[in-house]
């Protein structure tokens, strides 16, 4: 097909071994949490070092299971809370796929206060370093998204449109890419340029910074995702993703202007 680009037929098992399979996707999500825990670290060790570094290596696993649990329950009650109703031992079949990232993000909300409350740290300034990293898992789960060849684009003629596997004979925006770059790349600069302006001593600042950036990328990148075929459009041609964004956008305005009105750390 003249104009479109071949899609990359990369198979989402990286390996065999026996009965158990190796696959992109949670290389994905074990690669971003890695990452982003040693980053987390560098992070703790700047000023004004409200969380130690060290403190991040126990928070590995409430990290790990807030976004887990969270985001398997989110994709559950925001997406198909009807068919899992019908078939709840389905719930536990995560290998079948179904995360959420809002659903994620409660969770590790969660994870991030019962940790601080149990270690006694300031809750804002552990998220504010959480958040920071978090751009970037996003990039990572985006670009396995690619390569299963799932959550594609709308169809278009654009020159770098695609035909994807699962999505018919139409081209497609490869909008898994988009979003890795806006939700990933782009926000996670943004994050740093702030921490390199010394936004870590104003609390909040950068987990409403966050919030901020990925509500607007999100609901950006929406407009060339194919909505899911059991949701499609909502009220007005909107999908759910976006109406899933409009609290963290609002709650990441709130965060930001309190921020700016608490007197900096020194």
């Amino acid at each position: 097909m003249i104009g479109v680009l071949n899609f990359p037929a990369i198979d989402p098992v990286l390996i065999t071994i026996g009965p158990f399979a190796i696959r992109w996707y949670a290389l994905a999500y074990i690669g971003g949490l890695l990452i982003a825990w040693r980053y987390c670290r560098w992070l703790a060790a700047r000023p004004p070092q409200s969380v130690s570094a060290d403190a991040f290596d126990d928070f590995l696993l409430w990290a790990t299971l807030g976004i887990l649990l969270g985001g398997r329950l989110g994709y559950v009650l925001f997406y198909k809370p009807g068919f899992y109703l019908a078939n709840p031992q389905e719930i536990l079949f995560i290998w079948r796929g179904g995360m959420s990232f809002h659903g994620g993000l409660l969770g590790m909300v969660a994870a991030e206060v019962m940790f601080a409350r149990r270690r006694g740290l300031p809750v804002l300034a552990l998220a504010d370093i959480v958040a920071a990293a978090a751009p970037i898992g996003l990039f990572l789960g985006r670009i396995a998204n690619f390569i299963n060849g799932e959550l594609f684009g709308r169809p278009s003629e654009v020159p770098w449109a695609m035909v994807f596997p699962h999505g018919g004979p139409q081209p497609r925006h490869p909008s898994q890419l988009y979003e890795a770059a806006i939700e990933g790349l782009v926000l996670l600069l943004v994050l740093h340029l702030m921490v390199r302006a010394r936004a870590l001593e104003r609390r909040g600042t950068l987990a409403g910074a966050f919030l901020i950036g990925y509500a607007v990328a999100r609901m950006l990148a929406e407009l060339f995702r194919e909505p899911d075929a059991y949701l499609g459009f909502l009220l007005g041609g909107t999908t759910m993703g976006q109406w899933l964004s409009l609290p963290l956008l609002l709650a990441g305005l709130v965060l930001v202007v309190w921020a700016r009105r608490a007197r900096p750390l020194v």
